[in-house]
């Protein structure tokens, strides 16, 4: 089976190059295309469940894909939320370099762990693990495959975890509603699973109108 991991549409903060974090913004016309696009990409994917972030950037996103698709409600998953951003939340990064210009220096080069009052990668390493134990129960209970609407920090750490890998660098980028499908092909009774990723950032109907990404 797959589990597609998938970043929510462009929102107005998006199109600003501002740091949304938990802060709510809403989709903007450009958004709600793009996860239209996205539903179109998922109608042959055999998707039985979608869960997504409570932020509603996340949440519309869910709705239209579940809408379009004929599917059941999505589901809220509060493991999927966006990473906390601190005091860099609601800022651009213009205001940000000018008002905390240190801490902007070391975020280039050591992302969130620069920002004092973020949270931090070990936090979001475990809560990255609860996620996809709770994504896996529901692949046990579901016929079909599972999506799951989140964020561009938060899809950082799901697919970092998967790998291991306990530090932000090195980043990988995360476009308004890019798809990550990780594909789990079942094994003899005592082995491993096969686990792969098929797709990371695959942008649905081409990246036209994307706005460049924060990671």
């Amino acid at each position: 089976m797959s589990f597609f991991i998938l970043r929510h549409g462009e929102t107005t903060a998006n199109a600003e190059k501002r740091i949304q974090g938990r802060s709510e913004y809403p989709l903007n016309d450009n958004g709600r295309a793009q996860a239209a696009e996205l539903a179109g990409y998922l109608a042959d994917k055999g998707l039985g469940r979608i869960y997504h972030s409570p932020l509603s950037r996340a949440a519309e996103t869910a709705a239209i894909v579940s809408s379009t698709l004929g599917l059941g409600p999505p589901r809220v998953e509060p493991l999927l939320v966006e990473l906390d951003t601190g005091r860099f939340s609601g800022l651009t990064l213009d205001e940000i370099e000018a008002r905390y210009p240190e801490e902007y220096r070391r975020f280039k080069h050591r992302s969130w762990e620069a920002v004092p009052d973020a949270e931090r990668a070990s936090q979001l390493y475990l809560r990255a693990m609860r996620a996809w134990e709770t994504l896996r129960s529901a692949a046990m209970d579901t016929d079909g495959n599972i999506a799951a609407i989140s964020h561009g920090g938060t899809i950082q750490w799901l697919v970092r975890v998967t790998f291991g890998c306990r530090s932000w660098m090195p980043l990988v980028t995360t476009g308004n509603c890019g798809i990550f499908e990780l594909f789990v092909g079942p094994a003899e009774k005592g082995s491993p699973a096969y686990v792969q990723w098929k797709n990371i950032n695959l942008m649905p109907g081409g990246d036209g109108r994307q706005v460049p990404p924060v990671f």
